[in-house]
């Protein structure tokens, strides 16, 4: 049976959103693994099966789906720590769980886009990317502060806590994916025993 005229529009859309999601996965996966300045349209177009004419379809240029890229990053960062603000607990809780979160989200949605580097943006989109990231950095930095208050985390600087854990973060998603029969169990223990209870017996 045929789609009514009203329903075209939105099928669509829904498919548009979809091809969007893919190529951006595609992009963070394929810029990550080479780099922003080696990673080309087309590299990230043969990910999918794709032409380049349909990149540019949904973006003007790799500088663009960059920063597309880094967007979406940061809003899936921003809904998991929405998610275990909303549960509450202890500080520690909240930081072991956002941990799993965001490893388990790795495995549903692939890679998020993580650069110290952004100078391939232009200045109002780096700006744009440097103040979210922040924002979110201090709501991370709260969980640490409140564990400090409730008894569960030791006594430490938030702020450079956060940027450890977070480099570590990133570079796992690099490393580790050679690692032999690897799960987000096994990464979460590593995380647990280093940063969390620390290796030296006490």
């Amino acid at each position: 049976m045929a789609l009514a005229d009203d329903a075209r529009p939105m099928a669509q859309s829904q498919k548009s959103v979809k091809k969007r999601e893919a190529i951006l996965r595609a992009a963070i996966k394929t810029i990550n693994a080479k780099g922003f300045a080696a990673a080309t349209m087309t590299d990230i177009a043969a990910a999918i099966d794709l032409r380049d004419a349909a990149l540019y379809y949904y973006f003007p240029n790799k500088q663009a789906l960059a920063f597309a890229g880094h967007q979406r990053s940061l809003e899936r960062f921003e809904v998991i720590l929405t998610l275990v603000e909303i549960d509450g607990g202890t500080g520690l809780c909240k930081l072991r769980r956002f941990l799993k979160a965001l490893l388990d989200d790795a495995v549903t949605n692939g890679p998020q886009l993580y650069f110290g580097d952004r100078s391939y943006l232009d200045d109002t989109q780096r700006k744009a990317i440097e103040d979210w990231t922040a924002r979110l950095s201090k709501r991370l930095e709260r969980f640490l502060e409140e564990g400090m208050a409730d008894g569960t985390i030791a006594t430490c600087e938030p702020s450079l806590v956060v940027q450890l854990l977070v480099g570590m973060l990133i570079w796992l998603t690099k490393w580790t994916p050679t690692t032999p029969g690897l799960t987000n169990e096994r990464l979460l223990e590593a995380i647990e025993t280093t940063a969390l209870r620390g290796l030296a017996k006490g």
